[in-house]
């Protein structure tokens, strides 16, 4: 079974902000495979289903970003998914909007809802797909820009073509593997 984490912020004042990229992935991905995001426990939000004949496990973690790893956790260990078969879909700032790129391991970098990541699963073993926020014009507003409203149309767009990059990097991945997920859009 495949373990696919979208990571955000659960309140609905994060629900249009950078930072939910994840969420927003997951959200595309559950209406298009007909998944239910219908269960309400182990500090998350998820639901099972079937994308390209595999099984998978939806998760948007209800821990707020930095504490996003405490829900993974639970759900590896209850569910006893591998790690190899573990992506973490999240926002990056020094990535364009509209672009995504994708690692099989890595460090975490400045996003510390990728610090808890890491730290509740210690390790640095498992896939992400990272979706480009840009940065602000104001390097001291990081932020605002993060969790504050997406105002401008065209930004919105931008994201959007992120978050559907995302999406289909997903199903590529459960399709023929991360090294060609990888070929197809880094």
């Amino acid at each position: 079974m495949f373990l696919i984490v979208g990571l955000g912020n659960p309140e609905n004042e994060y629900a249009n902000t950078r930072h939910n990229m994840g969420f927003d992935t997951i959200n595309k991905l559950a209406k298009q495979y007909h998944i239910d995001l219908n269960k309400s426990q182990l500090k998350g939000i998820y639901g099972t289903g079937i994308i390209e004949n595999k099984k998978v496990l939806l998760l948007k973690p209800q821990t707020y970003m930095n504490l996003s790893g405490e829900s993974i956790i639970e759900v590896i260990q209850f569910y006893k998914i591998d790690l190899k078969d573990v992506m973490i879909i999240y926002d990056d700032m020094d990535i364009e909007p509209g672009k995504i790129k994708i690692r099989k391991k890595g460090g975490a970098g400045s996003h510390n809802g990728m610090k808890s990541v890491i730290q509740n699963l210690t390790s640095e073993e498992f896939t992400r797909i990272r979706v480009g926020i840009g940065t602000p014009k104001d390097k001291y507003d990081k932020i605002q820009y993060v969790i504050g409203p997406i105002s401008l149309e065209q930004d919105k767009e931008q994201l959007n073509k992120g978050t559907e990059k995302a999406k289909e990097a997903v199903i590529e991945i459960i399709k023929n593997g991360v090294d060609s997920a990888m070929n197809k859009f880094n």
